[in-house]
């Protein structure tokens, strides 16, 4: 088990040990091996295996993140501990508690309209900001929701046990794409335990973007920060 919040810049700790030989058996290099100590070769080691996950730019900041870091975990045999403090929603789930029922909610533009003008009541973000960018990152990660689209089985996450829903565990799901662990992680109080709930997803997503991208509560800054919530600039999963 490694916690996110102890793998980062200066920190020297068992969790940093462990990501370091993780790192080096992945073939990426820290001459001065496995130190426990997250330093400038750690940090250029790390930015190396974000970019062979496929992260590009700014992404690619040696900065571990969740899915990054859950990805290597899964090539290294440990898990992520989630990390509770760091949810704005402040309903971290326990993994086990996510549910794979699906709600059936409604697919098209006009919805996904009013499921996001919710989360950002929920959530705390202006609708000016945040129904848009939520909208478009629902039309380009699941086509506002469609069914055919509701669950991933191509991506690097497509891997774990069998779920409820018949697919593997990690798989990102919902309206805005979740993988399970940041559903948990970023669960927004109040709102469904399932992924496959457009709120809840939407919510989960608020919360994931304003600590990994530095969006802030408003979310005026959100489409800045995460292309693939910007209309005008080309798709780019976040």
């Amino acid at each position: 088990m490694v916690a996110l919040s102890n793998v980062q810049f200066g920190k020297r700790n068992e969790d940093v040990r462990t990501v370091q030989k993780a790192l080096i058996k992945r073939g990426r290099k820290i001459p001065d091996g496995a130190t426990g100590l997250f330093g400038e070769q750690t940090r250029a080691a790390y930015r190396a295996e974000q970019l062979a996950q496929g992260f590009k730019g700014s992404d690619a900041d040696g900065k571990p993140g969740l899915t990054s870091l859950t990805t290597l975990g899964h090539f290294a045999h440990f898990t992520v501990e989630r990390e509770h403090a760091s949810t704005d929603g402040a309903g971290a789930l326990a993994l086990a508690r996510v549910t794979f029922r699906d709600p059936g909610d409604d697919s098209g533009e006009a919805a996904m309209r009013r499921y996001a003008r919710r989360a950002c009541e929920l959530t705390g973000m202006d609708p000016q900001f945040g129904v848009q960018a939520l909208t478009t990152i629902a039309r380009r990660e699941s086509a506002y929701n469609h069914p055919k689209f509701r669950v991933n089985t191509t991506d690097v996450n497509a891997h774990g046990r069998t779920a409820a829903d018949g697919h593997p565990l990690n798989c990102s799901r919902g309206a805005t794409q979740c993988v399970p662990s940041t559903f948990a992680t970023y669960h927004q109080a109040g709102t469904a335990d399932t992924p496959y709930d457009v709120v809840a997803c939407m919510c989960a997503t608020v919360n994931y973007v304003r600590h990994r991208y530095h969006v802030n509560r408003s979310g005026s800054n959100f489409a800045a920060r995460v292309q693939q919530a910007d209309p005008h600039r080309p798709p780019h999963w976040y």
